[in-house]
């Protein structure tokens, strides 16, 4: 078996900007494989399917009930809710 036979496909930052900003921007429009189909850029599947695992893992997106990607990441509203004295475990 070659090295890279087994090896994940690593996509770049550029990439992982590109897709979650098109993610931000069409936020519950598309299914995972129409999202990918409709990407600025040619991205293999394979990579696209690491972005969202990454983006899913990280917690900035998530698939709804009907399949449909969403972005959920909030980090102004993240900071707040941390600053709140009254929501901290203490």
């Amino acid at each position: 078996m070659s090295a890279s036979a087994g090896s994940a496909h690593s996509p770049t930052l550029d990439t992982i900007r590109m897709v979650e900003d098109f993610i931000r921007e069409h936020s519950g429009e598309y299914r995972r494989r129409a999202l990918w189909e409709r990407l600025p850029w040619k991205v293999m599947y394979q990579t696209f399917k690491t972005i969202i695992e990454y983006l899913l893992e990280s917690g900035k997106i998530a698939i709804d009930a009907q399949g449909k990607v969403r972005w959920i990441y909030d980090p102004e509203f993240t900071r707040w809710y941390l600053a709140r004295e009254d929501l901290r475990i203490r």
